[in-house]
């Protein structure tokens, strides 16, 4: 049976609001330092209630998730992050995004978009240790802290007053970004999604 072709498909929607989104919520990480609930709240909306228009509880001809699989998405989104979110490794808004990435791409593309995302964020922070010349001292904090943690001990905040501060929903912005271009190019990475 012939599939038809990424941008033919009903989910064309989803990846629209998903890229409005994700320029959205680039902007605001970027002059307000957070992203907004008026971001990604009516994202995560769209998502549950177009998917669930166009393909039921289950999925469906005009959607393959459906109202379970947007479901299942904004959870596998938001759910890991919450949990640094609330150790105090990042602000709130980022896990709003990610629930909304997973409200409308399901749970594949939300996974694959936060793993490009991390490593967005990665390359940031190399970037700005570079730059302010503190590389080997960052890995060695790093190091002593991996160390007292596989020791059992108590290893503090790996964190000082010089480690460089990633705008890390821009990150995940520009790693879902990049996967959706990925993806809708077929490339390498998501060929086995089409």
């Amino acid at each position: 049976m012939l599939q038809a072709p990424v941008l033919l498909r009903a989910e064309t929607w989803a990846f629209v609001v998903l890229a409005v989104t994700l320029v959205a919520a680039s902007y605001t990480d970027l002059r307000r330092g957070k992203i907004l609930n008026i971001v990604t709240y009516p994202a995560v909306v769209l998502g549950l209630i177009g998917h669930t228009l166009a393909g039921g509880l289950s999925g469906g001809p005009y959607s393959s998730l459906g109202l379970a699989g947007a479901l299942l998405g904004m959870a596998v989104g938001f759910l890991p992050l919450l949990l640094i979110w609330r150790a105090g490794g990042i602000g709130g808004g980022d896990a709003k995004l990610m629930a909304a990435v997973g409200a409308l791409t399901g749970w594949e593309f939300t996974l694959s978009a936060m793993f490009y995302g991390l490593i967005v964020a990665a390359l940031m922070a190399f970037v700005l240790m570079i730059r302010r010349g503190i590389v080997v001292r960052t890995f060695r904090r790093i190091g002593r802290f991996l160390w007292l943690t596989l020791c059992r001990a108590k290893p503090g905040d790996v964190a000082t007053a010089d480690s460089p501060k990633v705008p890390f929903g821009l990150a995940l912005c520009i790693g879902a970004a990049a996967y959706l271009v990925d993806y809708l190019l077929g490339g390498p990475v998501s060929r086995h999604l089409l």
